[in-house]
Parts: C-alpha cells; structure tokens; sequence
C-alpha cells in the first residue's frame, strides 16, 4: 500500500503530540549501510523526524542512519537510530519530497544525547 500524499495528521495522535524541534542548520542523514545521503531534517523530536528528501523514499522502509547534532561546540556531534517510513508527501516544489520517519531503535547513549538536544533553547 503506498503511503504517497498521506498526510502526518493522519498518524498515531500520540506521536504527532510529541515536541518537534526545527534544525537550523544543515543536518544531512546518511544511510549508515549504504553511506548514502538520505536528506536534510527539517525537524526532529525524540519519536521521530521530518526528512527533507531529494526523491521519494519507499513506503515503511527500515533504514540505519548517522546524523548530526549541533551544540554549544564547533564540531557537532553524532548519533545513529533505526528509523521507519511513516508517510511522505510532494510540498509543491519541484524536485524535493517531505518524509515522516519514526524512531524504532536508538542507543541509550544516543537517545540521552538526542534528549539533551532537543532540552537546548532554539
């Protein structure tokens, strides 16, 4: 079943709840097996992420990323999470595709490091 132009609202209520933080830099996610760029995040939250995608990912995919987060220092830090694809949707600009992914695995490490991110102002 494609999940083409279904829409976040549509979603678990609980998830789509869940504080979204947007990034204001460019926080590139790359696919970890593949060493591929996946996209740029447009926000994230400790459930999940809107990915700013080149193309259209497939519908439920399970991917392994790396991606950055920006602190109090130059160089930012990394974390990797297993994420699925939620729903994903064309905005109207041409050659660009939003994409919802839920977080399904993280590291304790990893997911302290993301609530400590997500705890900084901005």
């Amino acid at each position: 079943m494609s999940q083409a132009g279904h829409h976040p609202h549509q979603h678990d209520r609980d998830q789509r709840r869940t504080r979204r933080k947007p990034v204001a830099f460019a926080a590139t996610v790359m696919d970890v097996i593949t060493g591929e760029p996946m996209g740029q995040i447009g926000n994230l939250s400790g459930t999940g992420m809107l990915l700013i995608c080149p193309a259209a990912p497939q519908s439920e995919a399970i991917h392994q990323v790396r991606l950055p987060l920006s602190g109090d220092s130059a160089v930012p830090q990394y974390i990797e999470a297993g994420i699925q694809e939620q729903w994903h949707e064309s905005p109207g600009a041409a050659d660009l595709v939003w994409a919802g992914y839920r977080i399904i695995a993280i590291s304790e490490e990893d997911d302290a490091r993301l609530d400590a991110w997500l705890a900084l102002p901005g």
